[in-house]
């Protein structure tokens, strides 16, 4: 099976927001095949449908100090952050073809990362309850999924060489006792956004069976 991994590179999050809903609009009707969208966001703060807005624990001015937005999504889970040196990935895949379950979509994406993870040296495990991938009591790739007629959306938060002081100006996903993590962290060193992507490109490749096909692309270019 197919898989088109676009890499768009910085992109702001309402654009991205408008490009995956023109990617499930073209899935749904059969007109791409499953893609994968590969991009980094400027400082923001989403919400799920689920969040509760105390999670945010700054005000709206404080907010704009720090140079960061704030959305609203459709995603299942809570409050997070994307920024610069974070790898997003937005699956936009028809389950159809796959099998028509969302828990083992979910534990496929984190099954990606748990390989990705191996291959860094880093021993990284789910934990019952909270979806992502966790490196002890810290979350080193957050997960959030919409599914309409088993089109998927919205996806995973990868930290390779995020700024983690983003995340204490939030209650992460909702979990107070829990914190965050990145690769450059784990490993006291810095790591290339290319490689990180390339991995998690090839684990997409061996947990879902797909061949793939690399597109670099602007969102100015959409093709």
């Amino acid at each position: 099976m197919l898989c088109r991994v676009q890499q768009f590179g910085l992109v702001e999050y309402a654009e991205a927001f408008r490009l995956q809903e023109e990617r499930v609009a073209q899935r749904k009707a059969g007109a791409v095949p499953d893609t994968l969208l590969l991009l980094e966001h400027p400082h923001v703060y989403t919400l799920g449908r689920n969040a509760k807005r105390e999670h945010l624990l700054v005000s709206d001015e404080q907010l704009r100090a720090l140079g960061a937005q704030l959305f609203e999504t459709d995603r299942g889970g809570d409050i997070t952050y994307h920024g610069p040196g974070q790898l997003v990935g937005y699956p936009i895949f028809d389950l159809t073809q796959h099998r028509r379950d969302i828990a083992w979509f979910m534990r496929s994406l984190e099954e990606v990362f748990l390989g990705v993870a191996r291959d860094f040296g880093i021993a990284a495990e789910r934990l019952a309850g909270a979806p992502g991938v966790w490196v002890g009591n810290d979350k080193l790739v957050a997960m959030g999924v919409h599914i309409a007629r088993w089109v998927t959306s919205h996806g995973f938060a990868f930290n390779v060489n995020t700024d983690l002081g983003f995340f204490e100006w939030i209650v992460p996903c909702g979990l107070r006792d829990k914190g965050v993590t990145s690769l450059a962290k784990l490993l006291g060193r810095p790591v290339r956004m290319e490689e990180a992507g390339q991995r998690t490109i090839d684990h997409f490749a061996t947990v879902f069976g797909f061949e793939i096909e690399l597109e670099r692309s602007t969102v100015e270019g959409r093709k």
